[in-house]
C-alpha cells in the first residue's frame, strides 16, 4: 500500500504525553504483556462500535466484511501487527484519539504516575492512555485506518514515542478498519513467539465477543457463558468451563448463575467446589473470583467481590459499567463497585439460605466440605443475620457427630421459659458428653450445641445472641435460670441428706479446700450444677471459657489471671467419704491430696494442666496404697 501521498503532516505530543511517553520508555516494567490486552480491547470496542452502526440501519463501508480481530507477527523483522474490521478512524479522529490523551486529567494523571511511583503497568487506563502503552515494546508504530464512513479516505499514523507523530491520507484502496504494525525493541522479541501471544489473549482476552486470529488460528475458543441466558447453557458447559477455570478433575458441587440489570448491570456464574480445599489453610491469600469488564479480563482473583469466608467460591463477575484505574487491574473506590460486591455476596447467601431451606441433605454435604472456612465470616456484621441461618453446629439432641442443627432447629425446641442458647466445647462428641458441668442440662433436658472447632470459640464469642436469645457456655452459665426450668426426671440420690452438724463439717471442708489450693482457685464452693461428678471447674461472671483460654494460650497470647471456682459436688461417694476423714482429723493427708488431684484432674479435663506429672505420680501412689488394701496389706 502506497504511503507517498503529499498531505503529510507532522504534529508534536501534548506536554503531559511526551511525559508519559518518557516514563513507559525509559521505565522497568512487572508485566508488559498489557500492551496487548489494551490494543486487542480496543479492537473490540471498535468492533463493537460497528455492529451497533450496523445493527441500526446506518450506512457501512464494507458491510459484509467479518467482525474480527488479526494477529500476525514476523521474527525476522521483529514486528507484530493487529488489525480489525471495526468502525475505523478519520484523520481527525486519529488525530484526536491517538495525538492526545482522550479524557479529561490527563495533567493529574502524570502528576499521581510521578507522585505514586508505582510501575506504569499498574496504572494503564483511567484517563484513556491504554493506546500508549504500546512504546513499553515498540520502538515505532504505524497505524492504518479506514472509517466506516464510505466517503472517508485511509489515514497513516506513524510515531517512535519520541514526542511527534505524523498523520496523512493515503492514496489508496484499503477496507473498513485499523491496523496498527509495531516494529518492537531488541529487548521485546518474545512478543513475536506464538506461544507467548497465545498465553497472553488466553489470559487477558480469551472471552472477547469477536473472534482472535493469530496465523489464521483462532485462539479464543471457549465461550463467555456468563453472558449466555441461563436457559440456553448445558450442565455439560458448566462443567468444562468450571474445569477450565479451576483445573479442578470433579464437576462443582453447585451452579450460582446470575444476571443483574438493576440497579447496576453485571453477570455472575459462580461454582462452588464439590471438595474443600485442603489447602486453604495454608494459603489464605489464594482466593477471589475473576473480573471482568466487556469480556476482558481486569483482575484474576480479585479479593474484594465477596468476603474471605466465601473464599471456596470460584467464578467470574462481569460487568459493563465499572470506572478503572489505570492498567485495568486495580478498580478505584467507587460505590459502583461496592454494589456489585454486596450484590454477589447477597447472591451467594441467598442461594445458601435457599439450599438450606429446600435441601438439607444436599446443605450438610455442602457444609462438610465448606463449613469451616464459611465460620470466617463471624465477622462479616453487615450480614450476620444471613450468616447465623446457614451455622451449622453438632447438638446433644442429634443421635450422632454426623448430624447438623442450625439455631433455628435448637430454638424451636427450647423449653418453656428458657431464654437462653447453651454450647459446650471439646475435642469430640464422646468428650463433651463426659464433661461435668453438662450434668444439670442433662437432668434439665436441656439441648445443648456441641462444638468441636477451635474457630467455633470465636463464632460464639463474636455473636453472642440469636435474635432475642443470649448464646452462653454451659461453664459460664446463670445457674439460676437453669435451675427454675423443670427436671424432664426426679432426681435420684443415694445419699442421705446431711445432718445440721454435717453440714457445718462440710462448709469447714470447703475452707480447708480452699487453704490448700490458696490463689490458684478464686473459691471453693458447693456445687449445685453436678449430679454425679465430684468437682469442676467455673469462671466467675462472664470470664473466658476453658478452651478459650486454652486457643488464646496456643496462640501467646496473654490471658491474665484466669482463677477460677471449685465446685464440688456433696452427693458424691468420694466428697462424702472425704467429709468423714475430715470429721475424725481435719489434718489427714488424705484430705490435701484428695483436694489437689480433684483440682487438677478438673484441669485436665477442661485442657489446661500444664504440667500432669504431679497427678500421674498422685495417681499412681494411690494404685499403690489401694491395691495393698484390696490385697488385705492394711
Amino acid at each position: 500500500m502506497s504511503t507517498t501521498q503529499t498531505d503529510k503532516k507532522t504534529f508534536e505530543f501534548k506536554a503531559e504525553v511526551k511525559q508519559l511517553l518518557n516514563i513507559l520508555v525509559h521505565s522497568l516494567y512487572t508485566s508488559r504483556e498489557i500492551f496487548l490486552r489494551e490494543l486487542i480491547s480496543n479492537a473490540s470496542d471498535a468492533l463493537d462500535k460497528i455492529r451497533f452502526k450496523s445493527t441500526k440501519g446506518d450506512e457501512v463501508a464494507d458491510n459484509d466484511l467479518p467482525l474480527e480481530i488479526k494477529i500476525n507477527f514476523d521474527e525476522k523483522k521483529n514486528t507484530l501487527t493487529i488489525s480489525d474490521t471495526g468502525i475505523g478512524m478519520t484523520q481527525d479522529e486519529v488525530i484526536e484519539n491517538i495525538g492526545t490523551i482522550a479524557k479529561s486529567g490527563s495533567a493529574e494523571f502524570i502528576k499521581t504516575l510521578i507522585e505514586s511511583k508505582e510501575q506504569a503497568n499498574n496504572i494503564i487506563g483511567k484517563f484513556g492512555v491504554g493506546f500508549y502503552s504500546v512504546f513499553m515494546v515498540a520502538e515505532e508504530v504505524e497505524i492504518k485506518s479506514k472509517s466506516y464512513n464510505k466517503d472517508a479516505k485511509p489515514i497513516y499514523w506513524k510515531s517512535d514515542g519520541a514526542g511527534s507523530y505524523t498523520v496523512q491520507e493515503l492514496d489508496a484502496d484499503m477496507k473498513r478498519g485499523t491496523e496498527i504494525k509495531i516494529k518492537l525493541r531488541e529487548d521485546a522479541k518474545e512478543f513475536t513467539e506464538k506461544y507467548r501471544l497465545e498465553s497472553i489473549i488466553k489470559r487477558h482476552s480469551n472471552f472477547i465477543y469477536f473472534p482472535i486470529y493469530i496465523d489464521k488460528e483462532k485462539v479464543n475458543t471457549i465461550t463467555a457463558i456468563w453472558r449466555e441466558p441461563k436457559s440456553s447453557v448445558k450442565k455439560e458447559q458448566y462443567d468444562e468451563f468450571y474445569k477450565f477455570l479451576t483445573y479442578d478433575t470433579e464437576p462443582p458441587m453447585d451452579i450460582i448463575h446470575k444476571s443483574v440489570d438493576a440497579p447496576i448491570q453485571f453477570n455472575a456464574l459462580l461454582f462452588i467446589p464439590s471438595k474443600h480445599d485442603e489447602f486453604f489453610w495454608m494459603h489464605r491469600d489464594n482466593y477471589g473470583l475473576d473480573l471482568y469488564v466487556k469480556r476482558v479480563l481486569i483482575q484474576h482473583k480479585n479479593k474484594d467481590l465477596l468476603p474471605e469466608y466465601l473464599g471456596f467460591v470460584k467464578g467470574v463477575v462481569d460487568s459493563e459499567d465499572l470506572p478503572l484505574n489505570i492498567s485495568r487491574e486495580t478498580l478505584q473506590e467507587d460505590i459502583v463497585f461496592s454494589k456489585i460486591s454486596n450484590s454477589v455476596t447477597t447472591q451467594v447467601l441467598n442461594y445458601l439460605a435457599d439450599k438450606a431451606k429446600n435441601n438439607p441433605d444436599e446443605y450438610a454435604k455442602f457444609w462438610k466440605e465448606h463449613g469451616r472456612v464459611f465460620k470466617l465470616g463471624y465477622s462479616d456484621f453487615s450480614n450476620q443475620d444471613k450468616y447465623m441461618e446457614l451455622l451449622r453446629f453438632n447438638s446433644s439432641k442429634n443421635d450422632n457427630k454426623d448430624e447438623l442443627t442450625s439455631f433455628a432447629d435448637y430454638t424451636s425446641r427450647m423449653k418453656n421459659e428458657q431464654k437462653v442458647i447453651y454450647y459446650a466445647f471439646g475435642s469430640s462428641r464422646e468428650a463433651i458428653e463426659l464433661d461435668p458441668h453438662l450434668e444439670i442440662f442433662k437432668s434439665k433436658g436441656i439441648e445443648v450445641l456441641y462444638l468441636f472447632d477451635p474457630v467455633d470459640e470465636f463464632v460464639i464469642n463474636s455473636l453472642r445472641k440469636y435474635k432475642d436469645f443470649e448464646i452462653e457456655s454451659v461453664e459460664n452459665a446463670d445457674l439460676k435460670k437453669v435451675e427454675k426450668l423443670e427436671n424432664i426426671e426426679e432426681k435420684k440420690n443415694e445419699f442421705n441428706k446431711l445432718e445440721k452438724d454435717d453440714e457445718k463439717h462440710f462448709s469447714s471442708l470447703l475452707s480447708k479446700m480452699k487453704s490448700i489450693l490458696g490463689e490458684r482457685v478464686a473459691d471453693v464452693k458447693e456445687s449445685k450444677r453436678l449430679s454425679g461428678s465430684a468437682s469442676c471447674l467455673v469462671s466467675e461472671g462472664d470470664g473466658l471459657t476453658s478452651s478459650m483460654q486454652k486457643i488464646l494460650k496456643m496462640a501467646n497470647q496473654n490471658v491474665g489471671s484466669q482463677n477460677k471456682i471449685l465446685e464440688i459436688n456433696r452427693d458424691n461417694k468420694l466428697i462424702r467419704n472425704l467429709l468423714e476423714v475430715f470429721k475424725k482429723d481435719s489434718n489427714d493427708p488424705l484430705i490435701e491430696n484428695a483436694t489437689e488431684q480433684l483440682f487438677e484432674s478438673a484441669l485436665l479435663l477442661e485442657g489446661n494442666l500444664e504440667d500432669p506429672h504431679k497427678l500421674v505420680k498422685r495417681i499412681n501412689e494411690l494404685l499403690e496404697k489401694s491395691s495393698d488394701w484390696y490385697l488385705g496389706k492394711r
